[in-house]
C-alpha cells in the first residue's frame, strides 16, 4: 500500500467564474476552498492569485493575505506558483518567495507558446536565480513539466547545482502548446527522470481522469483542481471539493492510502 499526495490547484490564473461559477477569486475564497480541499484529503496546496478584475497576477500581498488564512485553518503545504501572469517581471515572480519562504513552488522547466494567447518565457538566466532563490529560502521545487525537452533541462540544471535532488517533477499534459495528456506521454516523461525522483501528474480538460487514474497506477501522485478542469464529467461543472473527494476515493478503492500533508512532508524530503 503506497501513500499518494493529492495537490489541490483551486484557481489558476485563466478560469474565470463565467466558466464555472465555483472558481475561487478572492484570498477569502481561495483560503476556504483550500479548507474544504484539506478536509477531503487534499495534502498541498498549488496556489495562484487574481487582482481586482480576476485576472492573474504575482502581487505579493495577495500571496501573503491568503497564506496566513489558509494557515488559521490547517497546516496543508503550501505550494505557490511562480508564473501565471504573463506581464509579471523575474523579480515579481520570486518576491512573494523570500517573504512567505513556502515549502514549495512551482518551478516551470522551460519557455513554451501557449497557444493562441502567447509566450510562456521562463529564460535560462531566469530560472538559475530562481533556483538559487529557493535554494536560499529553504523551497522545494516543483519542477513543471511540460515537454520531454524540459526534463532535460532539470537534469542540466541539477548537474550545475542550480536544482538540488533529490527532485520533485510536477507532469502537465494537455496544455495548448505541450505534451497531449495521453497514457503513453506520461509513461514516456516518467522514464526521463532521475531514479529517486518523486514526482506527480495532471491532465487538462478531458484528459484529468486518465491520467490521474494511470499516474495512481504507476505509483506516482496527483493534482486535481478547478485550475486544470472545470467539469466533474462532461456537461456537470465541478467544485475543487468534489475533485478531491473522487480522487481520495479512487485512491482508497486502489489499495492505496491517502497521505496526509505530514506524509507528504516527509515522502518529499520538506524541512
Amino acid at each position: 500500500m503506497s501513500k499518494i499526495i493529492i495537490t489541490a490547484a483551486v484557481t489558476g490564473a485563466w478560469p474565470k467564474k463565467e466558466q464555472n461559477p465555483h472558481v475561487p477569486m478572492t484570498p477569502q475564497e481561495i483560503a476556504e476552498d483550500v479548507y474544504k480541499c484539506y478536509l477531503a484529503g487534499a495534502s498541498i496546496a498549488h496556489l495562484h492569485m487574481r487582482d481586482d478584475e480576476g485576472n492573474g497576477t504575482m502581487d505579493k500581498g495577495k500571496f501573503e493575505e491568503t497564506v496566513n488564512l489558509i494557515r488559521q485553518k490547517c497546516d496543508i503545504v503550501i505550494n505557490c506558483t511562480t508564473s501565471g501572469d504573463l506581464n509579471a517581471t523575474d523579480e515579481t515572480r520570486q518576491a512573494h518567495l523570500k517573504s512567505l519562504k513556502p515549502e514549495m513552488a512551482s518551478y516551470d522547466c522551460g519557455s513554451m507558446n501557449w497557444m493562441h494567447s502567447g509566450l510562456f518565457i521562463n529564460h535560462p538566466k531566469f530560472l538559475e536565480e530562481l533556483g538559487y532563490t529557493m535554494q536560499e529560502c529553504n523551497v522545494k521545487p516543483e519542477i513543471e513539466i511540460f515537454d520531454a525537452g524540459m526534463v532535460y533541462n532539470s537534469l542540466h540544471y541539477l548537474k550545475k547545482g542550480v536544482l538540488k535532488g533529490p527532485l520533485h517533477y510536477q507532469f502537465v499534459l494537455g496544455a495548448a502548446g505541450g505534451t497531449a495528456a495521453t497514457v503513453e506521454n506520461l509513461v514516456y516523461l516518467k522514464s526521463l527522470i532521475p531514479e529517486g525522483s518523486t514526482w506527480s501528474a495532471f491532465g487538462i480538460g478531458k484528459g484529468h481522469v486518465p491520467i490521474m487514474l494511470t499516474a495512481i497506477a504507476m505509483g506516482g501522485h496527483v493534482r486535481v483542481g478547478l485550475e486544470d478542469n472545470l467539469y466533474y464529467r462532461p456537461g456537470v461543472l465541478a467544485t475543487n471539493e468534489q475533485l478531491v473527494s473522487r480522487a481520495a476515493n479512487i485512491i482508497r478503492e486502489s489499495g492505496n492510502e491517502v497521505a496526509s500533508s505530514d506524509d507528504a512532508r516527509e515522502i518529499l524530503g520538506l524541512k
